[in-house]
């Protein structure tokens, strides 16, 4: 399986704080069926202020450890970026994190705030996609507006973003609140992946067959498996850290 966002990287953001932390996630990953984690560190401004070069040079250090303890997991990286006006000048500057280019358009993980939808965010992704940035929005059904409305999501859906469900939501580890809005948007057909958002252990830890088996029981066996492996594989086969090491 592959997961396109996790947060392994130690001390660059509230993922593991410590080398040891991260590497024991990596191996965790490994254990649970996991070949390859595109991490995804925070850009928050004014809280984790990461860059594209800042994380680059974080996965090149992290790659080297798995490698030097042989622990075979695929590294490579982008970033999950929060929805505000800095994206507009990272995009212009062409530094904006992608997880890789599908169909032509870079895919960015977009992350709105926990508690709503801010106004404008549907400008600010048409304005994306009208330069080939295709969003990818995370855990929308952890976002409170869209648990109490599924509504709220429908227009990034019609105008072309793809949805990535915390694949801990449709197995119920975030509470059967998320875990109906999960099963709500999976039947609808809105979601591209399931992916882990890791961020430690034992509580946010980088699983994704759990969350494969539930969504079987909603979509089927075939749909099930292309949410954690065919889609995701495809968008890794093309992430800067594979294209530069091809």
């Amino acid at each position: 399986m592959v997961d396109v966002h996790c947060h392994l990287f130690p001390g660059i953001d509230d993922g593991p704080q410590t080398l040891a932390a991260a590497l024991g996630l990596a191996r965790r990953a490994v254990a649970a069926g996991i070949v390859t984690s595109i991490v995804t560190p925070h850009i928050l401004p004014r809280r984790y202020d990461n860059t594209l070069a800042g994380i680059r040079a974080a996965a090149a250090a992290f790659r080297g450890e798995l490698d030097a303890l042989n622990i075979p997991l695929a590294i490579g990286y982008a970033a999950e970026v929060r929805i505000g006006p800095e994206i507009i000048q990272l995009a212009e500057e062409n530094t904006l994190p992608l997880l890789g280019v599908i169909e032509g358009y870079g895919i960015v993980l977009l992350e709105f705030p926990d508690s709503h939808v801010l106004p404008g965010s549907d400008k600010l992704a048409a304005w994306l996609l009208e330069r080939r940035i295709r969003p990818m929005i995370a855990h929308p059904e952890r976002n409170k507006e869209i648990m109490r409305d599924i509504e709220a999501i429908a227009p990034f859906v019609e105008m072309g973003c793809w949805l990535q469900l915390t694949a801990g939501s449709v197995a119920g580890v975030f509470g059967p609140r998320c875990r109906e809005r999960s099963r709500q948007l999976l039947e609808r057909g809105w979601v591209r992946v399931l992916a882990s958002d890791a961020h430690d252990m034992p509580a946010r830890m980088p699983e994704l067959e759990p969350g494969r088996a539930a969504a079987e029981e909603i979509v089927g066996e075939t749909e099930s498996w292309r949410l954690v492996r065919e889609r995701p594989a495809a968008i890794a086969a093309t992430n800067a850290a594979f294209a530069a090491i091809a």
